[in-house]
């Protein structure tokens, strides 16, 4: 089975999306989830360009690392300046770190018009910088920047670039497509032809303006590149980098390439889901291999086909990456989906049970008037449990009023108050906030939280207002779906109505009912 190394250039390359911004103690985290993954190389930052990245490469020496090689990466040597006074390459080596990569140019537009050089000195700064660092025993891994466009615009030149590489002893040769451009028939027949005058081993950098990131990649491969180099999630500059999420999968489960170990492919999704609350940012749902929705089934013909064999409408078994199957109950539900659902949450029901065809029904109904349950799987076991009787909701509220005071200095507050009977108790309490949602949270914790204090373990992390029929302006039907954790679980639920703050009560309710049922299923597991 041919080896292919995995690069990770998030803490690098990724950095440099729009929105990410990452501390050294985040960085810190992502690298040692990186190195749990079992990358081969992680990619630290640029030690020469700012203080943060030079603390991160001092911190990342005293620390120790079971699998990965962490690298330090900047560029050859300043035009006409001896390799052994250029400042770039001397902070490279203070990053203590064993490995190192640097840039180069490869395409002879930018050295005349960016480096403002001649293409013999760039030739000579790529070959005495590898030579350089080498010198002082570091591994060196050159990415030719600009590769592919380079090769279209001038084949020789870029050709001797690599060439000047290797000669100052460079373990890999990366080609890199920085602009993101080039298409995916055209990488394996450039990298075919750089390997016949290059010789082996080489790599592929690959960026998504053209949406061929892992395409791209997966043809280098194909074409002889044993070395990868991507960013978890495809974070990266513009449109991003490969996706390493995506990429690795691909070589071992489509390929039959030896990456990352089986233990750590399923802990892939994982991994993805990390980094993204790392770096703030929001999981992109339907991202391929790791997303919430890629093995999400929603028509009921497909659903009945995947209950009799999962392979029908997955092209991977979701395990393999870490991820789970979900069933999805909507308007275009059939009976495969409520069985599936209710089998998910411990519901003994057959095909022909007639609650089954109850519940189908009033899903479909509530859909019609605006409820959505993709979002709010919560909202749907509730809803189910109620239909098919004998559920004891831990608390009914009796009746509650929001009153919102503004004052004309700019201030405003509001005040909830609220009734709820638990058992044969009666609870009537108020609880002020910085608005008529947050007061009716308020008031309604404060009036259960007596009779369950672990309710104070609850707290609201999303939550989400969708207008539904604009055209009635303000007096609109809206739809609120609010996601809850209580540290070890998330969960969503949904409201509906003209009114936001009772569509909020809605989601709300069922937001902390839903946490007192599985609290309590808990509690019924000897």
């Amino acid at each position: 089975m041919r080896r292919i190394v995995i690069y990770d250039t998030t803490l690098r390359d990724g950095t440099q999306g729009s929105g990410i911004n990452l501390s050294v103690e985040d960085k810190l985290k992502i690298a040692r989830r990186l190195d749990d993954l079992g990358v081969d190389y992680i990619e630290g930052g640029w030690p020469g360009s700012n203080p943060k990245d030079m603390e991160f490469f001092t911190r990342a020496q005293e620390m120790t690392w079971s699998r990965s090689q962490i690298v330090a990466f900047g560029s050859t040597r300043r035009p006409h300046k001896p390799a052994d006074t250029d400042e770039n390459l001397r902070l490279l080596l203070e990053a203590g770190t064993r490995a190192v990569t640097i840039f180069g140019k490869s395409w002879d537009y930018h050295v005349q018009r960016a480096l403002r050089t001649t293409l013999e000195e760039n030739l000579n700064m790529i070959r005495e910088s590898v030579a350089f660092l080498r010198k002082h025993g570091r591994e060196v891994i050159y990415d030719a920047e600009h590769y592919f466009d380079g090769f279209k615009a001038n084949r020789d030149y870029a050709l001797a670039t690599l060439k000047a590489a290797r000669e100052g002893g460079a373990e890999v040769l990366v080609l890199c497509d920085t602009n993101g451009g080039t298409l995916p028939h055209e990488i394996r027949s450039i990298v075919e032809a750089t390997r016949r005058e290059v010789g082996d081993p080489v790599g592929i950098h690959s960026h998504n303006d053209a949406e061929c990131a892992v395409a791209n990649t997966i043809e280098a491969v194909l074409a002889g590149a044993v070395h990868v180099q991507g960013t978890i999630n495809g974070y990266g500059e513009r449109c991003g980098n490969a996706n390493l999420c995506s990429v690795i999968p691909a070589l071992r489960l489509k390929l039959g390439l030896e990456c990352l170990e089986e233990e750590a492919l399923a802990q892939l999704t994982d991994a993805s889901h990390f980094v993204a609350e790392v770096a703030n940012c929001t999981p992109f749902d339907r991202q391929p291999y790791v997303g919430h929705s890629a093995f999400a089934h929603k028509a009921g013909v497909h659903v009945s086909a995947v209950m009799a064999a999962p392979d029908t409408y997955e092209h991977i078994p979701p395990e393999a990456v870490g991820n789970r199957r979900r069933v999805i109950v909507s308007d275009l539900s059939g009976r495969a989906n409520i069985l599936y659902k209710a089998a998910e949450i411990g519901l003994d029901l057959s095909r022909d049970s007639p609650e089954v065809r109850t519940i189908l029904d009033r899903i479909k109904w509530m859909e019609h008037a605006g409820y959505q349950f993709e979002g709010a799987e919560a909202s749907f076991e509730l809803l189910a449990r109620r239909l098919l009787g004998g559920h004891q909701p831990p608390f009914e509220v009796g009746s509650f009023r929001v009153v919102v005071e503004w004052e004309p200095d700019g201030r405003c507050r509001a005040e909830a108050t609220i009734r709820v009977r638990v058992g044969e108790v009666e609870e009537h309490t108020a609880s002020d906030g910085n608005g008529p949602v947050h007061a009716l949270d308020r008031a309604l914790r404060k009036a259960i939280e007596k009779f369950y204090p672990e309710i104070r373990e609850v707290r609201l992390v999303d939550y989400k207002v969708r207008v539904l029929n604009a055209e009635a302006a303000t007096g609109a039907k809206v739809r609120v779906l609010i996601e809850t954790t209580d540290g070890r679980d998330r969960w969503g639920t949904v409201g509906v109505s003209e009114n936001v703050v009772e569509a909020s009560f809605f989601a709300l309710t069922d937001s902390l009912e839903y946490a007192l049922l599985r609290r309590m299923n808990r509690a019924a597991v000897p």
